[in-house]
């Protein structure tokens, strides 16, 4: 097991410690669950101990008498300028997750380049209606309103929070209607297309991961390709699982920061660590082709 996969296996069991959660079927509602994890957890995991931040957004959202979402988007915003998408490639349980299904040995599939351009803004658009438009404009005059990406998307959720606590409360196995059913098909579907797709989950449905790609073009933490070392080879680009072409876009809003391109390259060309290097200086273009 390489690193990586350690750091993400060591941060999944650490912020999900709460054993006696899952014995007893109960939500730890301890003081740890005021403060936010970085990358998507659910809140309703009988051993989380912290706040998945897109829950405890979407929960905040509308309200006039607590000031919390400023602090849930300073957070958010802190994490992002530190590491942008290094979160979702070393520190998200459910990307962890997504990458043990894809381990399932298979033939596994290329999402045509045509078809991932466009699917992959369908994240913000998640990002932008289902986690900020829509629990603010249905807020009622308390401050409440439903956290839909939660509520009808999200299914980490379901695999974290919904599937643990219904097998340990018979009321609510009692109680489970047509949205239990949606969600766990959604559920179903991301779990079918992880085993063939990687991070399919992260590449298309993720608001948090929208969020974070924001900053990954302006991050402290970044990667650098030396223009005098590569050699343009492509290699980085076969190793890379999201897609992107390293040498060309080293900080791409796709780019989880996972490191593969770096153990690709034969020339040692990219690295990656804190920099206050401007987003184009280590971009390495292409050769004008002759007219």
């Amino acid at each position: 097991m390489d690193k990586r996969k350690r750091v993400q296996a060591l941060f999944a069991f650490t912020t999900n410690a709460h054993v006696q959660g899952f014995l007893q079927g109960k939500i730890y509602k301890g003081r740890l669950k005021n403060m936010c994890v970085p990358g998507l957890n659910c809140y309703s995991c009988p051993g989380a101990l912290g706040a998945c931040p897109i829950g405890a957004m979407q929960a905040a959202e509308g309200s006039t008498r607590y000031d919390i979402s400023m602090y849930i988007l300073g957070f958010l915003m802190f994490a992002g300028i530190l590491f942008g998408r290094f979160i979702c490639g070393w520190l998200c349980p459910f990307g962890w997750i997504q990458e043990l299904l894809h381990k399932i040995p298979c033939r596994k599939v290329k999402v045509p380049p045509r078809v991932n351009s466009v699917l992959k803004w369908l994240k913000y658009g998640i990002l932008l209606v289902f986690v900020i438009l829509l629990p603010i404009l249905t807020a009622d005059e308390f401050g409440l309103s439903t956290p839909y990406f939660c509520k009808y998307i999200c299914p980490a959720g379901t695999l974290e929070g919904g599937i643990p606590l219904l097998l340990m409360n018979r009321p609510l196995r009692n109680a489970i209607g047509f949205l239990f059913s949606w969600k766990m098909g959604i559920l179903l579907l991301v779990i079918l297309a992880a085993v063939f797709v990687f991070r399919p989950f992260c590449r298309y449905l993720c608001p948090l991961g929208a969020f974070y790609s924001l900053f990954n073009p302006v991050s402290f933490y970044r990667y650098r390709v030396d223009a005098d070392k590569c050699t343009k080879c492509g290699k980085c680009a076969k190793a890379c699982k999201m897609d992107i072409t390293p040498y060309q876009t080293p900080n791409s809003m796709e780019c989880i920061r996972c490191g593969e391109c770096i153990k690709a390259c034969p020339a040692k060309a990219i690295r990656n660590g804190v920099s206050s290097a401007s987003p184009h200086e280590s971009t390495v273009t292409e050769p004008p082709k002759p007219v």
